[in-house]
């Protein structure tokens, strides 16, 4: 592979695809929690992005080393995505349903560093894969197209948690509901395309 403007191309469509799922949770996050802070989203938009950087990475490395292994563990990624993200979702629904009542539009405080970090991996672990369509670059080639993917990655992700925000606001205790539907719907959806 070469230095040219298709790799760019290449690298920033994977970024704008892998990108969508963590765009969906980081609505819901948004949604759930209309009144957070710039710090606080852009945190959020940045574990994301790290994890949709780290996960290609990850699997170029394990297609040059220890593929066999890779390979086995390929068969469980839809499981634990729909696992983690089902959790989380949950969670979510059964807190928005328990205060439905409640009329605070600011939400319970959103979601915590753990549960960030759960989703982050839920929503970047079928990433891993794509270390198999970047197989063929050297390493500089491979960590600045997950550099790309990254960046992309934050940038789309503020923009759900901008949306969501401004939706959570408007929809106030409902809000945490339709987000923990969106984290379950998602996990469902990456279990589908992952068995298919």
């Amino acid at each position: 592979m070469e230095w040219d403007l298709l790799f760019f191309v290449n690298s920033a469509m994977l970024g704008v695809g892998l990108a969508m799922d963590a765009f969906s949770v980081s609505l819901a996050n948004g949604l759930n929690e209309p009144c957070m802070k710039k710090k606080k989203l852009l945190g959020i938009a940045g574990v994301f992005a790290v994890f949709q950087g780290l996960m290609p990475m990850i699997g170029w490395i394990c297609v040059h080393t220890i593929l066999q292994y890779f390979k086995a563990f390929e068969i469980l990624i839809p499981w634990i995505a729909l696992i983690l993200l089902a959790f989380i979702g949950g969670k979510m629904l059964i807190e928005g349903i328990q205060n439905k009542d409640e009329e605070d539009e600011c939400g319970k405080g959103g979601v915590g560093f753990v549960a960030l970090i759960v989703q982050g991996i839920a929503t970047s672990i079928d990433a891993l894969s794509v270390g198999f369509t970047i197989a063929e670059y050297e390493l500089v080639m491979a960590l600045v197209s997950t550099l790309i993917i990254a960046i992309i990655t934050f940038f789309i992700c503020v923009g759900g948690l901008v949306i969501g925000k401004k939706f959570g606001t408007k929809l106030a205790n409902k809000a945490a509901i339709f987000g923990g539907v969106i984290l379950i719907a998602i996990g469902i959806e990456i279990f589908i395309t992952g068995i298919i």
